[in-house]
């Protein structure tokens, strides 16, 4: 999948960088902390002098230093964030303290050196890598970029990915289906799911049911760095996409899953593009994007690794399933008590969207298990 990979890195304002792949090395540009600060408002102390009384000699807060030094018998007070002064090794917190009408400080409580401080460089030291090229960044990487003084970032660029519906079944978006007709929910289900994933999907016109039809749009869709293919892929009389693909030279690394929804589902290369022929149905066609093309498009698109969020649930009733395959049906995840609570969501088929959008999972069943009783754990696939 190293096809966008050696692509020409784009440079994005920090602002802009959240959810794009990171293209190059990011170093620590100086020790972090840079120097030694307190966790705690309280008072900085040499940890031999404690429990006792100590004079106070001043104070110290956060974007601050106290340029004198600590000295027996000596406190001075300290905001959290603040660096710590010479001569100081502990820092005891105001809530352990009595304030004397002298302008002392005591307390009864003995502290070990390096109590409530952060050493130099204990997050990061300087030169040290802390992110590597191939990460999606998320807001703590954002954070990251800032503290290191990034306003701009070296980003892999996203992928474009075509997306073509076949059918003579299907009308556009804005038309008014006739009784044996459907709109074109597929392409924009999988818009969706691509932007999610970090690519840029293009929307190519329907093909329709004819070969001539289907290779114009199929050679189209090559062009960009991925096409996804809905429809046309099973063993029907019409079912011509295969039969388009093999005539362009394509290379199938496979053609069938064992899985439900979504058993037929192509996947192979073309004029060095790599390609997937998604089931038509709707519910097969976002199942198949989450299982498989989402996985190629992040890889496609520099992310170093790409993995499925599964999770255990319980189960709050019982479920059977057939079965020889291994299915991904939905439901719904709700977290009500201290483990996740899973509940199967009633559903007709892969045809039924509006099921799947009363869910937020799918449960995964085993292909080689047909029962399991409620409070039973059982895997899921988030939504």
């Amino acid at each position: 999948m190293a096809g966008r990979l050696f692509a020409a890195p784009e440079s994005v304002a920090l602002e802009c960088a959240a959810g794009r792949v990171l293209a190059d090395e990011i170093r620590a540009d100086r020790d972090f902390p840079a120097l030694a600060r307190s966790v705690r408002d309280g008072f900085a102390v040499r940890a031999q002098d404690l429990p006792g009384t100590l004079r106070i000699i001043g104070e110290v807060r956060a974007g601050d230093r106290f340029e004198g030094t600590v000295a027996a018998g000596e406190a001075v007070e300290i905001m959290t964030g603040a660096p710590v002064p010479s001569g100081a090794d502990a820092v005891v917190m105001v809530e352990h303290v009595t304030r004397g009408a002298d302008g002392s400080v005591t307390t009864d409580r003995a502290a070990g050196p390096g109590q409530f401080i952060n050493p130099q460089g204990c997050e990061a030291r300087a030169g040290e890598s802390l992110l590597s090229p191939g990460k999606r960044l998320g807001f703590a990487d954002v954070a990251l970029l800032a503290a290191v003084g990034k306003n701009a970032v070296a980003v892999c660029p996203k992928p474009r990915v075509a997306l073509l519906a076949t059918g003579d079944e299907i009308v556009r978006v804005n038309e008014t289906p006739r009784e044996h007709q459907i709109r074109n929910s597929n392409a924009y289900s999988l818009a969706a799911q691509v932007t999610r994933a970090g690519g840029v999907p293009v929307i190519l016109p329907v093909a329709r049911d004819r070969y001539e039809d289907t290779l114009g749009l199929v050679e189209r869709g090559l062009e960009a760095d991925l096409l996804l293919i809905s429809g046309g892929v099973s063993a029907g009389k019409y079912d011509i996409v295969e039969r388009v693909l093999a005539d362009l030279g394509a290379e199938f690394f496979f053609d069938r899953v064992l899985i439900q929804p979504g058993q037929p589902l192509v996947f192979g290369r073309a004029h060095n593009r790599f390609f997937f022929g998604l089931p038509g149905n709707p519910v097969s066609t976002m199942v198949t994007f989450e299982l498989f093309a989402r996985a190629a498009l992040e890889l496609l698109g520099g992310q170093f690794c790409s993995d499925l969020p599964f999770l255990l649930a319980r189960l709050t009733r019982d479920f059977r399933h057939k079965t020889g395959l291994t299915r991904f049906l939905p439901a719904t995840l709700a977290w009500s008590g201290p483990e996740p609570q899973l509940t199967p969501v009633a559903w007709s088929g892969s045809g039924d969207v509006p099921a799947l959008t009363r869910a937020n999972a799918f449960l995964v069943a085993d292909a080689d298990r047909a029962e399991w009783k409620a409070g039973h754990l059982m895997p899921v696939l988030l939504k």
